[in-house]
């Protein structure tokens, strides 16, 4: 398979570059198991479309304001962006300067220049450590702006620091939303467990390397970059009852079947643990755990496309998405949804079908 493959005509004014006016108000496109019939409708049809007994998978991380701007020690003005935290005091950056700096290098970074060291290098991310006294988390938290995805453009308003987070947020640490979270509000959520539909959380720490482009021709040359995330007893035990009665189990999120399926493929299985993953999802992929999945409209060529079309078919993404924008919907972050239910590898035709 080639990247250039998983591609398709996005009119720039269907980025949205804000959220909808009223959390819950988004469209979500319903795609038929066959891939065939598609339902136009709003994230509020999910009581009716799921079932008494269905499991929602949400991931319940918190975005961190992740993007700090400060200087080298040489004046040189620099913005960082939080990749993730590797301990109390150490933690994974981007780094956008006119050179990268080197290790031994001193960055001042916030309004008070705080001193934190560059370690060394991994790939395209700097390992930095903070000085004694300050956490690194701590520290993003007091002076970070919210990182809003590089096709918003424009700058961080204070809408953002409710509408860019879930309702459900609990654990700090991602740098990038999980954004079919954003539709649900409590009222919704209120209402699908009225409907018997039953809700858990697990936990991924979204990192910014969701947003790194596929810069190989091949898409099984591409390495993915590693999230931390934690399968909780709660969950594991809100799976095994799914199951027991016939549900479905349906993820909110490219996020949570990451972690569903990358536990799914441990030797111990769907047991409470907390882990890295760097799991890769294309076409053909044999899904163990996601019956159903909840999506936002994602970029052409990422690996968040190539994962939807692994769960559905690309042929049938490709016409979901071309549907999309022919009837307006608004894409991204802060766009609309689909949602897609689960066909065997064979029905979806795997490699052949790209």
């Amino acid at each position: 398979m080639k990247t250039a493959d998983f591609d398709y005509l996005l009119p720039p004014e269907r980025i949205a570059q804000h959220p909808p006016a009223v959390r819950g108000q988004s469209r979500l496109l319903h795609l038929a198991p066959s891939g065939d019939e598609m339902i136009h409708g709003h994230v509020t049809d999910l009581v009716a479309w799921l079932r008494p007994g269905d499991l929602l998978v949400f991931n319940d991380t918190k975005v961190v304001p992740a993007r700090v701007f400060g200087q080298k020690e040489t004046g040189g003005r620099i913005e960082v962006l939080l990749e993730r935290a590797l301990d109390a005091h150490a933690a994974l950056v981007q780094v956008r300067a006119s050179k990268a700096p080197k290790a031994g290098t001193t960055l001042l970074l916030g309004p008070e220049a705080v001193p934190v060291r560059v370690v060394g290098r991994r790939e395209a991310l700097f390992e930095v450590a903070f000085p004694p006294g300050q956490e690194a988390l701590a520290f993003f938290e007091a002076v970070g702006e919210m990182p809003l995805p590089p096709y918003i453009e424009r700058a961080a308003q204070a809408e953002d620091w409710d509408r860019y987070q879930t309702v459900f947020a609990r654990h700090p640490g991602a740098v990038a939303a999980p954004t079919a979270g954003l539709h649900f509000n409590d009222d919704l959520l209120g209402a699908l467990a009225q409907a018997g539909i039953g809700q858990t959380t697990v936990t991924l720490h979204v990192g910014a390397g969701t947003f790194s482009p596929v810069r190989v021709e091949d898409v099984e040359a591409h390495r993915m970059h590693e999230e931390r995330y934690v399968l909780p007893e709660a969950a594991v035990a809100a799976l095994a009852e799914t199951r027991a009665r016939g549900g479905r189990v349906v993820a909110v999120g490219t996020t949570v079947v990451r972690v569903l399926e990358t536990a799914a493929r441990r030797p111990e299985g769907l047991t409470p643990h907390q882990g890295e993953t760097d799991i890769f999802i294309y076409p053909p992929f044999e899904f163990q755990v996601v019956d159903g999945l909840m999506t936002n409209f994602h970029l052409p060529q990422s690996t968040l496309l190539m994962l939807v079309s692994a769960f559905s078919s690309w042929p049938a993404i490709r016409r979901a998405y071309e549907a999309a924008v022919a009837e307006g919907y608004r894409f991204f972050s802060y766009g609309d949804a689909m949602l897609l239910w689960r066909r065997a590898v064979g029905e979806r035709g795997g490699k052949d079908e790209v």
